[in-house]
């Protein structure tokens, strides 16, 4: 058993990348409620059609990538390798056509067979957005600027660059289709195999190509911008004057494409030069004809989607999680007596790490090592006198407590600390009744602890307040 492995492109989730991961996917998910974007969920494997369909024949994921099986009823079923065809498929079978605007995000694995490598594997996730129904460019802004919210969140947004171009609408699109084919049949014998596989039936794939030669001949090819349309044109500046509405700047990249059919006008990237090659963090577009090319009705849509593990990698590092109680019981009384106080306080909200065993040096050092805030000590005299001793970990001061009071206290304790994150994101250097107000009407107490405990004057007077009421 000690030499089994994860399958190659997989990777165990410990918890603190778990944490992580776990921490992006959330911002992502409550900055969208923002927007009002609710999270779904749709399988991990459908028919294989619906990704056939939507990604195209001749797409790399689709001839190379996709975990393709037949199970044991003769259907044809893949893992998805990406989330919106997913979305469009429960989007039809689902009737949401009746809800428009139907707005949605997701989080989830992926599964492409990739080379694995820094920031891609085989079993991956990402989080995404959807927006159906919505033909006009606001759609677009917003969606933009929702991913760009979560990047700023993130604490990414000093590093990403907003990449953007227009496909027009499918009357430009053709026009260029012709032109960009006439132009790559002229250099058809420089061209790679999978170019010249794709040269009709997805030429546009051709400006995607990573091959050399490929791209000396993409440098010169014809640019989309020359044959847009009317309408194409007044899209695209109502969405980078949008754009500079809430303050979002980008950069045109006219290399930036999409190949298949049913995408038209907007095309983004939110890219970073942090990551070496992998350089795309969050990509989107407007596409109008994916649900009709599902079979379903005629469909605006626009949507972005971002790898986790990418994020995960430039965000480095997982908040904190909640401060525990360390509970210290001396002796077989105190052992029970702890361990129904852990269950009280659990349910009341506050997080607690009990032992299993040693004696108070060695509780008191797991209590440290799990980051506890306090240290409740409870003993014989303890239970007896009904009075608990808690210890303030971080700066090695002690008080008494009445048992009756203890949950009241903790918790107290803990609005205190969060207070002070509260005042010292403020303008004020010391609180005002108005703050703590402010602060107290908008805190839940059964909040996580406080990354720290209180230090300054003002927070000592007020705790010993507390204190000396019980």
């Amino acid at each position: 058993m000690a030499s089994l492995q994860p399958v190659r492109g997989t990777h165990d989730l410990l918890p603190e990348q778990n944490r992580l991961q776990d921490h992006i996917a959330n911002t992502a998910r409550d900055i969208g409620e923002l927007y009002g974007y609710q999270r779904m969920a749709t399988p991990i494997f459908e028919f294989t059609d619906v990704f056939a369909r939507t990604l195209g024949d001749t797409s790399d994921v689709v001839t190379k990538e996709m975990y393709t099986f037949e199970d044991r009823g003769g259907e044809q079923i893949t893992l998805r390798p990406e989330g919106t065809a997913g979305i469009a498929r429960a989007y039809m079978s689902n009737g949401m056509q009746q809800m428009s605007p139907v707005k949605v995000s997701y989080y989830g694995p992926m599964f492409r067979y990739e080379r694995p490598q820094k920031g891609r594997q085989r079993q991956f996730h990402q989080i995404g957005a959807e927006l159906l129904g919505v033909e006009q460019v606001a759609g677009d802004i917003e969606m933009i600027g929702y991913g760009a919210h979560i990047l700023k969140t993130l604490g990414l947004w000093d590093s990403i660059t907003l990449e953007l171009n227009t496909l027009g609408d499918p009357e430009s699109r053709a026009a260029y289709r012709d032109v960009l084919v006439d132009y790559f049949k002229g250099h058809f014998d420089k061209l790679s195999e999978d170019s010249r596989n794709r040269l009709e039936k997805n030429p546009l794939r051709i400006l995607d190509s990573k091959d050399e030669g490929d791209r000396e001949l993409v440098a010169n090819a014809p640019l989309f911008a020359d044959y847009l349309n009317a309408h194409s044109k007044e899209f695209f500046k109502g969405l980078t004057e949008g754009l500079g509405d809430i303050g979002i700047n980008y950069e045109l990249n006219p290399r930036l494409v999409r190949g298949l059919d049913y995408y038209c006008h907007t095309c983004f990237e939110f890219t970073t030069n942090t990551l070496g090659a992998q350089g795309t963090v969050m990509a989107g577009g407007r596409y109008d004809g994916l649900i009709s090319t599902m079979g379903g009705p005629q469909t605006a849509g626009v949507g972005w989607a971002a790898g986790v593990e990418r994020l995960a990698l430039m965000v480095g590092k997982s908040p904190a999680g909640p401060r525990p109680v360390a509970l210290i019981p001396m002796g077989d009384a105190a052992e029970a007596k702890c361990r129904a106080l852990a269950q009280t306080l659990r349910e009341a909200g506050i997080a607690v790490e009990l032992g299993y065993s040693g004696n108070m040096k060695k509780r008191l050092k797991r209590a440290d090592k799990a980051r506890a805030i306090l240290a409740v000590v409870v003993g014989d005299s303890e239970i007896e006198s009904g009075r608990f001793q808690v210890k303030l970990l971080d700066r090695s001061e002690a008080f008494d407590v009445a048992e009756y009071r203890l949950i009241e206290i903790l918790k107290q304790f803990r609005e205190l600390s969060s207070v002070k994150a509260v005042q010292q994101n403020t303008s004020s250097k010391s609180p005002n009744d108005h703050q703590w107000r402010l602060a107290l009407q908008n805190m839940d107490l059964l909040e996580v602890l406080g990354q720290e405990s209180p230090s300054t004057d003002w927070e000592n007077k007020l705790l010993q307040k507390l204190i000396t009421t019980n």
